[in-house]
């Protein structure tokens, strides 16, 4: 009895250590390639840094609020938003002091509370414009976009003027009170302008919340500025970006000519991302814009992220299906070594997900050998050389990124955030590693026939409560 359990101690023993030797290999393998990736990445930053090329311009308060070239038009989609859409509202027409710009917020028939809560701050300001759609609600953000958009071109034909200027923002956001002038002087050198997002800290959830603050700042600081300087194709993120009135004509043409209703591409989960690409595409130009103020605070488009676990994850399985998914799909893989570059680098987070899943089941699998070497079943195997030397990189690549992350989340939001940051990352991965599998799960779905649906993100709270109570002053 005891010999047949020790022998199928050792079996098992046997074939964890093979499970250990393949995880090690594939995790090793693939961690290794997006450490070189990433690196790529850092040292054009670092050149950029040492060529004093990411300096960050400053707009004064006379420029920030100093008439527009043309009119602008800010787009607002927004389906079961009255919670924030109010304050959203209410705080562009207190921040923007221009006259020029029109706030069109898209809603549905079906919402009521929506549409009472964008009437009770309009008021009568015309600088608001209440945009209902007839089908009921939701459809997709697209589709709600494309709604705005033809109320927009109905608009121009009725009044006999036509806007320079179309921003996309979220219901959620709050707006810098330099946005549009930012966005306007940034139109007489390109097509199209994206401004950074800063996720707020959310005291009650500094995980889940917390890990946007990491992962945005890293990217709007570093990655999108690399990719400025590279001239790939530029992502839209849906919030504080601006498009001349021409380039959203000329593609609103391209979709007509394919079937479709408007600009936004309605069967696509970032429509956004997609339309910023697209730009680049059909020709035009795209700029990625760091500004600051007088004050020394980034022009930027500040938002609360979600602050619970399953609401990160349904907004982050969008943009893995719209982006890695949708986008291989919709868009291939672009021109030229710049663009293919990044277009990997957008697309990897499938494969992000599968590598950090045999790296977590790899510290199991260890765990599970070490209390079987403590209880004698097993002795230390001596490790090849050639895997010794890819675990040392790996560990070293980790450490890189910790510095990274740190640094960066520290220069935006101070000591505090930059320790958690490092603390935040096994958080970030559970994360990544569901939203990954849902992704894929919602993508298959879709090609048996399944329809799109805008999954949105829910929001009860908004930054500008913070800013009237004196904390911001945006």
């Amino acid at each position: 009895m005891i010999g047949g359990a020790n022998e199928a101690i050792g079996n098992a023993v046997a074939g964890l250590q093979l499970i250990e030797h393949e995880l090690l290999l594939f995790a090793a393998f693939w961690f290794i390639l997006g450490a070189l990736d990433d690196l790529g990445v850092d040292a054009c930053w670092i050149w950029l840094k040492l060529t004093g090329r990411t300096q960050e311009p400053r707009v004064t308060t006379e420029a920030a609020g100093a008439a527009l070239q043309g009119r602008a038009a800010v787009l607002i989609a927004a389906w079961k938003e009255s919670g924030v859409i109010g304050h959203t509202v209410r705080h562009a027409l207190a921040a923007w002091t221009q006259q020029d710009y029109t706030i069109y917020v898209g809603c549905y028939c079906n919402d009521k509370e929506t549409i009472a809560a964008v009437m009770a701050e309009a008021g009568s300001d015309l600088r608001v414009r209440v945009v209902i759609h007839d089908r009921p609600g939701p459809t997709t953000k697209a589709d709600c976009l494309n709604r705005i958009h033809a109320a927009l071109c109905a608009d121009e034909q009725r009044h006999g003027f036509r806007y320079r200027l179309v921003v996309l923002h979220d219901a959620e956001d709050m707006v810098h009170r330099a946005e549009l002038a930012v966005l306007d002087a940034g139109l007489n050198h390109a097509d199209f302008l994206q401004l950074p997002v800063r996720p707020e800290p959310q005291p009650q959830s500094p995980w889940v919340a917390g890990h946007y603050s990491d992962e945005f700042t890293e990217a709007h600081a570093k990655v999108l500025v690399v990719r400025d300087a590279l001239g790939a194709a530029m992502p839209a993120a849906g919030v504080g970006c601006g498009f001349s009135r021409e380039t959203i004509a000329r593609i609103a043409k391209l979709r007509l000519a394919q079937g479709g209703a408007g600009p936004f591409a309605s069967e696509c989960l970032t429509e956004d991302y997609e339309l910023g690409v697209l730009v680049w595409r059909q020709g035009g130009k795209s700029r990625f814009l760091r500004v600051r103020d007088d004050e020394g605070q980034l022009v930027a488009t500040r938002a609360y992220f979600p602050a619970r676990l399953d609401d990160a994850v349904r907004q982050k399985t969008r943009w893995i299906h719209g982006i890695a998914f949708q986008g291989w799909d919709r868009l291939g893989w672009g021109r030229g070594l710049a663009d293919l570059w990044m277009a990997l680098r957008d697309r990897r987070g499938p494969l992000t997900a599968i590598v950090l899943t045999s790296g977590y089941a790899l510290i199991v699998v260890e765990g599970l050998l070490a209390l079987a070497n403590i209880l004698g079943f097993v002795g230390q195997r001596p490790m090849a050389p050639e895997l010794r030397a890819m675990l040392v990189f790996c560990f070293a690549s980790f450490l890189w990124r910790c510095i990274n992350r740190f640094a960066f989340t520290t220069h935006e939001y101070g000591l505090a955030e930059g320790f958690c940051s490092i603390l935040r990352i096994p958080v970030a991965n559970l994360i990544a590693i569901t939203a990954g599998r849902r992704a894929l799960v919602g993508y298959i779905r879709t090609l048996s026939g399944a329809a799109v649906r805008w999954d949105k993100t829910e929001h009860t709270e908004h930054p500008a409560t913070l800013a009237r109570g004196g904390a911001l002053s945006l």
